[in-house]
């Protein structure tokens, strides 16, 4: 935020997080999935307390009915939770 649009903002960082090889999976089954990728974690302070979230791939790409695609994000939901539980 600092460099476009010029603003202070909070101590807060959006990291991309993308597996390329169940990128690849998601995007053999459904080419538009690209665009419903959960491929952000955010990470950011508040009062002291530092916050790490993802959205749940279950949740984005439920959108899609397809259920290679659910198996797909099963998966990447389980590794990116236990990632996320384990800071």
């Amino acid at each position: 935020m600092k460099k476009k649009p010029d603003v202070d903002f909070d101590n807060y960082v959006i990291l991309g997080a993308c597996n390329p090889q169940f990128a690849l999976q998601a995007l053999q089954e459904e080419k538009e999935i690209g665009l419903l990728l959960p491929c952000n974690v955010i990470v950011y302070e508040d009062n002291a307390n530092v916050y790490v979230s993802a959205i749940l791939p279950s949740s984005v790409m439920s959108v899609v009915e397809n259920p290679k695609l659910a198996k797909i994000s099963q998966e990447v939901e389980e590794k990116l939770k236990s990632v996320i539980d384990s800071i």
